[in-house]
């Protein structure tokens, strides 16, 4: 049987043991700091969240997502971050951030349909690059008012006042046999909802250096509504008790928080 001084040694031990594992207010204060560090570094070369604000890239993106978005993928080669994380260059059918041509407050999110020496041109809202027509599972034709300019790209006569007049005078330079041909340099984008996208069809070109980051994944989507949205009417049936359950969690589209943006 163990004695009442038996007992207090023990507990004595235990709390020097845990006194001992604690970190001091150095490691603690250490151990924060790297954590700062190491956030400060993703959200400056890496990660950055973005809220996807309009119908223009259903339905890939909804209105409401939220994004993580890589901003190291197509850094400038030679830079510091590229040197420590996987870069590589713009391909056909990325997903690109940039800044709106003009502006680099306006940041903008699009398709890459047009690389630097591309031919291209949109016949009936189908789009031909290089004689080839393109295989698009992700483009969506919600239905809008008929639009010559927008379906029969490039134009050569200016139909559609929401077209930039400086864009529409460099486009006249560079259309060849039909075919739009894209400047080196410059890429050509189009939004996945092609009826409902103010795009490089209406103001051009976007160029490499335009480019900040590429779409990873979509880390949570709240339900707003779309512009485009065929819906249905609303009935006047009686609802139930499950109906307030349905409300408190049906704020977000959970699906879709962490699926991978392609």
């Amino acid at each position: 049987m163990s004695t009442p001084a038996q007992h207090s040694g023990t507990a004595a031990r235990g709390f020097a043991q845990l006194r001992h594992q604690l970190p001091t207010v150095p490691e603690a204060f250490a151990s924060l700091l790297q954590t700062v560090v190491v956030a400060l570094f993703l959200l400056t070369f890496v990660l950055q969240p973005y809220l996807i604000p309009s119908e223009s890239m259903e339905r890939t993106l909804l209105v409401g997502d939220f994004l993580l978005v890589n901003k190291q993928v197509y850094a400038p080669a030679g830079s510091l971050s590229s040197h420590l994380l996987p870069y590589r260059e713009i391909q056909r059918g990325d997903i690109v951030i940039f800044h709106f041509p003009g502006s680099q407050h306006s940041i903008l999110v699009k398709r890459v349909v047009g690389l630097p020496g591309d031919r291209l041109h949109i016949e009936n809202g189908k789009v031909t690059v290089n004689g080839q027509l393109l295989t698009e599972p992700y483009a969506t034709f919600e239905p809008a008012p008929r639009n010559p300019f927008r379906d029969q790209f490039p134009a050569t006569v200016y139909t559609d006042p929401e077209v930039d007049p400086v864009w529409w005078e460099q486009m006249q330079t560079l259309i060849h046999n039909g075919d739009l041909v894209v400047p080196q340099g410059e890429y050509f984008v189009l939004g996945d909802n092609r009826n409902h996208s103010k795009d490089s069809r209406f103001w051009g070109f976007v160029s490499r250096r335009q480019i900040i980051a590429r779409p990873l994944v979509i880390y949570f989507s709240i339900y707003r509504p779309s512009a485009t949205d065929v819906r249905q009417a609303a009935d006047d049936k009686l609802g139930h008790d499950g109906e307030l359950w349905a409300r408190l969690t049906g704020f977000a589209r959970w699906k879709r928080i962490f699926r991978v943006i392609h």
